[in-house]
Order: C-alpha cells, then structure tokens, then sequence
C-alpha cells in the first residue's frame, strides 16, 4: 500500500503540490487525471522518488520512504514509465528487458514482452535504444521493460502520448492484462476516457490538490457529464 501524507512541493516559487493526502491499496488499478498544469506528472514524480517533497510523508507498505531516492524506491518495487522515453545509445532493447527483468532473460521470453505491446520481436530485439526509433516506438519498448519488472507499484505519465490509434487499443489490453496477472497496483496519469472506463479509482488533481477520489461510477460523471460538463479539464 502506497500512502501520501500532506505532501507539498514548490518549484520556482509556485507551489505544485499542496498538502496532498492520498491512499493507494495493493492491487489496485488507479488513474490520476485532471487539468494541465494542475500538479499530476509532478505527483507521479514524487512518488518515484525524482523530485523530493518539501513536507509531508511518503510510505510504501507502512515505511517511510521521503527521504529515499530513485534508486533505493526502485529496488524496493516501484517502477516509473516517463512520458517521453529516454534513449540509451549502444544499449539494445533486449539488453532493456533482461536488465529490468532481474534475471538471465532469454531471448525468446525477451521477444514475449515486445509482441505484448505489438512490436514484432524480430525487428527490434536487437535494435538500440537511440534516436533511430520513434518516439511511438519508444513509449511501447518501456511499456514491454515496466511488464517484465512485474513490481508492487507501476507509475505512468501519460502512456498514452504518442501512440497510435491501433496501438492505444493494444494499450488498453496490456493495462488489463498487468492488472489481472502482475499482484501490484497501477498508477496511471491520463486524460482518456478509456483509460478511465478500465479504473478501479480515480483521482482528479486540479490546483496542486486533490480535488475528488472515487470509483469511475462516481467519478466520470462529474468529468464527462452534460451538466457539470468537463469541469476539470477547462484549463487542457
């Protein structure tokens, strides 16, 4: 179980972030949404580790790690998919995928994970991580690396940033085949109504708090409805 007590963070003399309070339980498939700018992708960052909170507390399964870094928060099983994938020059997709698995990856197993995501394994095993593949190309390979760490927490930030329309329908079935088979929860940021429609909870961020949580029955009528209409999203 993942825990948030009255986190708060400020960046260039603007608080992001205000005394945010949040729990999420094991297994649970969670999507933060809310308007741009409204303190989301920096939420997921503190989570990760990536940016430290001016206050408050951050615990993982009962233990307080505030003060732990990337490192240490990934270790203990929280893995963090960015919204723009970095590139590793002379670094090759299955070097990627054994690596995040921990284990001696074969091949084949290797190639299991690209096809997941609707890459064909052939073409890209072998390939590096560099500025020879699209930014579409990228966001799946991290997609087939965060599987094969099969960790408690899974971050994402916005996955769904430079997909395509075949690939953001594989993406919805790699959601819902991590949440079935990987014992750990998900914590996605998005925007899309798919993604929110597959939700065991929602949380709606806007202004640096936490604006409403729910279940999507409770949730998406306030964000989609005809008379609320998008009042969450005035500011995308």
């Amino acid at each position: 179980m993942l825990e948030l007590k009255n986190v708060s963070f400020s960046a260039d003399g603007r608080e992001i972030l205000k005394n945010i309070n949040l729990v999420i339980e094991n297994e649970k498939f969670v999507v933060i949404t809310g308007p741009n700018g409204g303190g989301k992708s920096t939420l997921a960052k503190v989570i990760a580790g990536i940016q430290k909170p001016d206050s408050g507390q951050i615990l993982l399964d009962g233990q307080d790690i505030t003060d732990w870094g990337i490192t240490k928060r990934a270790n203990s099983g929280i893995s963090f998919a960015f919204q723009q994938p970095v590139r590793f020059k002379g670094v090759t997709v299955k070097d990627l995928i054994t690596l995040a698995s921990g284990k001696n990856l074969s091949t084949v197993a290797a190639c299991e994970y690209l096809s997941e995501v609707g890459l064909c394994a052939k073409d890209y095993i072998d390939r590096e991580i560099n500025g020879s593949l699209s930014g579409g190309e990228l966001k799946r390979i991290e997609i087939a690396t965060v599987m094969a760490r099969k960790t408690k927490l899974t971050l994402f930030d916005e996955p769904e940033a430079g997909i395509d329309l075949w690939s953001f329908k594989n993406l919805i079935n790699v959601f819902e085949k991590m949440h079935s088979e990987i014992k750990g929860s998900i914590l996605i940021i998005s925007h899309q109504e798919r993604i929110l429609n597959i939700a065991d909870q929602i949380v709606v961020i806007s202004g640096g708090q936490v604006a409403q949580v729910g279940t999507k029955e409770e949730v998406l009528p306030g964000l989609f409805g005809v008379d609320l209409g998008c009042k969450y999203f005035k500011e995308a």
